[in-house]
């Protein structure tokens, strides 16, 4: 029988099927941050258990950590004592940990891929749910809650129902000004963020496929805010390039038999989906949200939706939302004064993102009225910033580059948006108060932001690239 990529992995890591029930399913690796690691440590030493496979955990802060001053404590009681919880928990079950100020250190969701971690054909979990970025590499890869975080720490297996299949074909080739997360975006004002429930994505098509690792990365990211179990996307040439001499990746005999496997990892041609969906290239634009959850999207030269044509239910929802976010049904948002601006996050915290910004920036002045926050996914991150000599752009034009975390992606650290206050932002989440309480989020790509720091208000990148 034709098997999709993702029956392919799915199979090859079923333990047993459950008669009416769940399946019992192997993974290849559990990712483990301070936030919803804790109570999942607690339940095993509750019971005297220990991790069964510990080589296959590795753990690392991010949420709490601050973006700056981390060789000092951490001043938040709450943050540090996450933090400090996750070391302790690390060394008590002999985990590996990449603490805070590890050259190894960052978000999970940028660290696990750029340092070999992530592999093709993997089964992948985490304690947060963008643990679908890692899907990008050719791997199962979805987020649980904390108790099943134990399960895997116990057992190394979880209980889980078999998601259905869609896949997405984006036909054509992405125009100027155009990214993976402007793509992501334009799918989630198509399919709204309950689109994909129920199912795992695998994404196809020539869009897709001219994509680099890391605007794969930000696709797969994002596939949980269409309300998908996970995304993913086959391995090919891009992804082998990406992996070849990464710490972690198989190296000399061990590499060639991975890649000769990896190879194998595609939906078969008579394969099918449970659902397909298409779209055409040519029809995304630089997008921008307007409102208060990620569906809310449009193009960056649009006017907001109107509400004509909307159910009671849905347009209570819609002026609920365009209220919070000071915004009337029908306005533009171009020209539209913003106070903040946030690169960063598991979404757009890699090289290629700093090096869009960059871009932008080259030549022009941060815009006085913005306050920018740019953020690199991890030290790696960093490291590749000034290697490139990208941090001397960044700082002729007026920014600063901070230390990596998770930062302004959400209000769990020191880097949050005051109430009232825009902030065009390449992180996933646009929810009220996700930034801050009452903070104003305009969800954007690196170009987009970029333009909106040099501006100060919200700008087609288009007319600056």
């Amino acid at each position: 029988m034709a098997n999709t990529l993702f029956d392919k992995i799915w199979d090859a890591h079923v333990v047993q099927k459950v008669e009416d029930g769940p399946t019992q399913l192997y993974i290849d690796r559990l990712y483990c941050h301070e936030v919803t690691s804790p109570q999942a440590f607690a339940g095993m030493r509750a019971r005297g258990l220990k991790c069964f496979r510990p080589e296959r955990i590795y753990c690392m802060p991010d949420h709490n950590t601050p973006t700056h001053d981390q060789d000092k404590p951490i001043e938040d009681p709450v943050s540090k004592a996450q933090v400090d919880a996750l070391a302790k928990n690390a060394a008590d079950f002999g985990l590996t940990h990449f603490g805070m100020m590890d050259k190894r250190n960052g978000i999970i969701h940028v660290v696990g891929p750029e340092r070999g971690l992530t592999l093709p054909g993997m089964t992948i979990v985490c304690g947060d749910s963008h643990t679908s970025t890692h899907g990008a590499m050719g791997a199962v890869a979805f987020g649980i809650g904390t108790s099943e975080v134990e399960m895997v720490m116990a057992s190394q297996c979880i209980l889980q129902a078999r998601p259905k299949t869609m896949r997405i074909t984006i036909d054509g080739k992405l125009g100027k000004g155009v990214t993976a997360k402007d793509v992501a975006l334009y799918m989630m004002s198509k399919m709204t963020t309950s689109g994909a429930t129920g199912y795992f994505v695998e994404y196809a098509g020539e869009a897709i496929r001219s994509l680099t690792m890391e605007g794969r990365l930000t696709l797969c990211n994002l596939s949980i805010e269409m309300g998908a179990r996970g995304g993913m996307i086959a391995p090919d040439e891009v992804t082998f390039e990406y992996i070849k001499g990464r710490e972690y990746a198989p190296k000399g005999a061990d590499w060639d038999k991975a890649v000769a496997y990896w190879k194998t990892l595609k939906s078969d041609e008579d394969a099918v989906f449970d659902k397909e969906v298409r779209y055409d290239a040519a029809d995304i634009q630089p997008m921008i949200t307007y409102g208060t959850n990620p569906g809310m999207g449009m193009a960056i030269t649009a006017h907001i939706p109107v509400t004509e044509g909307m159910s009671d239910v849905e347009k209570a929802s819609f002026e609920k939302s365009l209220h919070y976010m000071g915004f009337q049904p029908g306005e533009p948002l171009l020209g539209k004064k913003v106070d903040y601006v946030f690169l960063g996050a598991c979404t757009n915290g890699r090289i290629e993102d700093f090096r869009a910004f960059a871009s932008i920036v080259k030549g022009r002045k941060k815009a006085e009225n913005i306050t920018a926050w740019l953020v690199p996914g991890s030290w790696m991150v960093d490291a590749q910033i000034r290697e490139e000599g990208l941090d001397k752009v960044l700082e002729e034009a007026g920014f600063a580059i901070r230390q990596p975390g998770c930062s302004a992606c959400l209000a769990m650290n020191d880097d949050k948006i005051p109430a009232g206050k825009y902030a065009v932002s390449t992180s996933n989440r646009n929810f009220e108060g996700r930034q801050g309480p009452g903070s104003r989020t305009l969800l954007a790509s690196p170009l987009t932001a970029a333009a909106a720091a040099v501006t100060g208000v919200i700008t087609d990148p288009r007319t600056l690239m």
